[in-house]
């Protein structure tokens, strides 16, 4: 399977190009191996973004992982590199412009 366009860091140019094949490319280039856990939260951003057209931001990640009964650590744990550079990316958001990795 070809992987969709990505910008020069790794992001989706169409967020609308995103499959849970894609998902998979792209965890397997930042190293990580996709459990339940993560599909949880790939599958919350990518939600959050069809419902409201935007990505969610690090706040709204932090109620939704309180929500779930997980500690803002899980999230680091999960993506140890961070929301935007993991989590956003292998969810298939483009790169934000100015968000911190909170």
């Amino acid at each position: 399977m070809d992987k969709c366009p990505t910008d020069e860091f790794g992001y989706l140019v169409h967020p609308e190009d995103w499959t849970e094949d894609i998902a998979l490319l792209l965890a397997a280039e930042e190293e990580i191996e996709l459990t339940e856990d993560h599909w949880k939260i790939l599958h919350f951003v990518r939600d959050w973004y069809a419902q409201k057209n935007v990505t969610p931001s690090s706040r709204d990640i932090k109620v939704f992982m309180k929500k779930s009964g997980e500690s803002r650590n899980r999230l680091f744990e999960l993506f140890p590199y961070g929301y935007v550079q993991q989590t956003c990316k292998i969810a298939g958001m483009k790169k934000p412009r100015a968000w911190s990795t909170g």
